[in-house]
């Protein structure tokens, strides 16, 4: 299982439920229901995908984050989660509320657009960056709302969020040592996670 998907999974309480926003293939549902007995189903926008999980006998619909959250009921799930989903959406921020308004909590991971590396490449090459974590070119990527980990901590202030728990940890699974410092995470942490609740 991809890294961000096991810390995620590390956050979620044993018995949850759980929705899983662009679950892809439902690694992380059939995860949480085998290992820390949730309920966990999922939405997942590329139909060959869904259908995977499905055939897989996992709780997964064909659905669009920024369209299909509005349907869903107030407090229905204990945790919606969100991983390296976040940048590809139309509309981050009103996902992000729909997230905290259908869950009693918000599972958010992305990759950091302000690691050094990044940084390092846009300014040498004067061309978008190429990492392990933004591993396309600019004219295939997905990514349409790139962030940084200072982006997100003001977005969260700004909506009244509050953030519970948040980690910065490289592609090798290493948890960054600058954790009291959201500065030095944003400059070496290639991703983010955020557990994150109403204010």
């Amino acid at each position: 299982m991809r890294l961000d998907l096991r810390l995620i999974a590390g956050m979620v309480t044993p018995g949850a439920t759980v929705l899983d926003i662009g679950c892809g293939d439902g690694a992380l549902l059939a995860h949480l229901t085998a290992e820390k007995g949730a309920d966990a189903r999922g939405i997942e926008i590329d139909m060959a995908e869904a259908t995977r999980a499905v055939a897989a006998g996992l709780a997964v619909i064909h659905g669009d984050a920024d369209h299909d959250l509005a349907s869903y009921p107030d407090g229905a799930f204990d945790y919606v989660v969100l991983s390296r989903t976040l940048q590809a959406v139309e509309r981050p921020r009103e996902v992000l509320r729909q997230m905290l308004r259908i869950g009693r909590r918000a599972i958010v991971s992305f990759p950091n657009f302000g690691h050094w590396l990044v940084r390092w490449q846009l300014l040498s090459t004067g061309k978008m960056p190429m990492t392990e974590t933004w591993h396309r070119g600019w004219y295939e990527t997905p990514n349409i709302h790139p962030c940084t980990i200072r982006d997100f901590f003001d977005l969260c202030a700004m909506d009244g969020v509050v953030v519970e728990q948040w980690l910065a940890v490289d592609e090798m699974g290493l948890k960054a040592p600058w954790r009291r410092s959201a500065w030095l995470a944003n400059l070496f942490g290639e991703q983010a996670l955020f557990l994150l609740r109403r204010g």
